[in-house]
């Protein structure tokens, strides 16, 4: 005679450093404490400098008067405050919330913190189209942003395709991404010398990446592309933890690891070529809030809402400090970014980051 014995089930192991956040009884979800702490940190520093950048310009406001003009409420400095400085405050926002997440996804899919969007043709791609759309004539900045996403999405395919030998590796992705970039950058000069040379010079200013005159036109479509991405966004913060695995583990799990991948850099891709249309190619952004990110989260993958926030401190920090360091003149931002990301780029290439993650993607 046999007799069943139960056997005890064991609750599922918690990776280290996680908890378990609760949404009902049954409901709940994983969350990494120190990634938790960081990005509540970084939220109360933008929120901090985001009342900065409306207190200081030309003219200072107190910070009482700006908290009201936020709000809505009757205040002397409405023209100041809401008509020209927080336009340009949400633009910046939302191109560094966006810069950052289009970093940290192509980072994430390419396994190197060389595989940014301002490198590897993505930027170059969405300036080059933008760019020969301004020299036949088109200069409405409802429209820029619209043609961007086609060249980086152009841009982001042919680099693909042309990496592609049997699987994504991700050193020839870089390498292949950095020529295109170059041959991109000389196809926007051929642009800049046959255009007027008036929309020579707009089109020159925009390359640079500059938030100046930017307002509430410009930030409705790439708000609007925020809102619309954001289920995908979460679905990406998710599709992370699979694609960090290796390949055999996550083929193994039933992932199907191409589709996702290839689900991540579209994402990155539209996120990135947005921005660019909005703001132009404000460089080394995605470059460096998804590194920063990961390091003082210390997570396995890099976080999504860390590298958001941490995009958007960089461009709303860059562009105060372009407008007032060298005041009445004024920097475009994309020139306080380059001057902080460039020896950033060549630490990492002397430390030999960007081919240490050289496996296939």
């Amino acid at each position: 005679m046999t007799t069943d014995t139960a056997v005890p089930v064991r609750p599922p192991v918690r990776p280290a450093g996680y908890g378990v956040v609760r949404v009902g009884r049954r409901a709940g979800f994983l969350l990494h404490r120190r990634a938790a702490l960081v990005s509540l940190a970084l939220a109360v520093l933008l929120a901090a400098l985001c009342v900065a950048y409306l207190c200081v310009g030309e003219s200072f406001v107190a910070p009482v008067e700006v908290v009201k003009v936020v709000l809505g409420r009757p205040s002397p400095d409405e023209l100041v405050v809401g008509t020209l400085r927080l336009p340009r405050l949400v633009v910046g926002l939302l191109v560094g919330l966006a810069f950052g997440v289009a970093g940290a996804l192509i980072q994430t899919v390419a396994r190197n913190p060389l595989a940014s969007p301002d490198i590897i043709g993505i930027s170059q791609g969405a300036g080059a189209l933008t760019v020969g759309a301004m020299t036949f004539g088109v200069t409405s900045y409802t429209v820029l942003p619209y043609l961007s996403v086609l060249g980086g999405v152009a841009a982001a395919a042919l680099v693909y395709v042309f990496a592609w030998r049997g699987g994504l590796h991700a050193t020839r992705f870089v390498l292949i991404g950095i020529g295109f970039a170059v041959a991109l950058r000389s196809v926007t000069t051929l642009f800049l010398t046959k255009g007027d040379y008036l929309v020579a010079q707009q089109a020159q200013i925009w390359m640079t990446g500059s938030l100046n005159g930017r307002g509430w036109t410009e930030a409705a479509p790439i708000g609007w592309t925020l809102l619309v991405l954001l289920p995908a966004v979460l679905w990406a913060a998710r599709a992370q933890r699979t694609v960090s695995m290796d390949d055999d583990t996550a083929t193994a799990l039933g992932v199907r690891l191409g589709r996702v991948r290839l689900g991540l850099v579209a994402l990155g891709v539209v996120l990135a070529s947005v921005a660019t249309g909005t703001a132009g190619p404000v460089d080394f952004v995605a470059l460096l809030a998804p590194q920063i990110a990961r390091r003082t989260t210390r997570t396995a993958q890099i976080p999504l809402l860390c590298s958001a926030l941490l995009g958007a401190i960089v461009v709303v920090l860059g562009d105060l400090l372009a407008r007032r360091l060298f005041s009445p003149t004024e920097l475009p931002v994309g020139v306080l970014t380059a001057a902080v990301g460039a020896p950033y780029l060549i630490w990492l290439i002397i430390r030999g980051h960007g081919g240490r993650s050289g496996g296939t993607a």
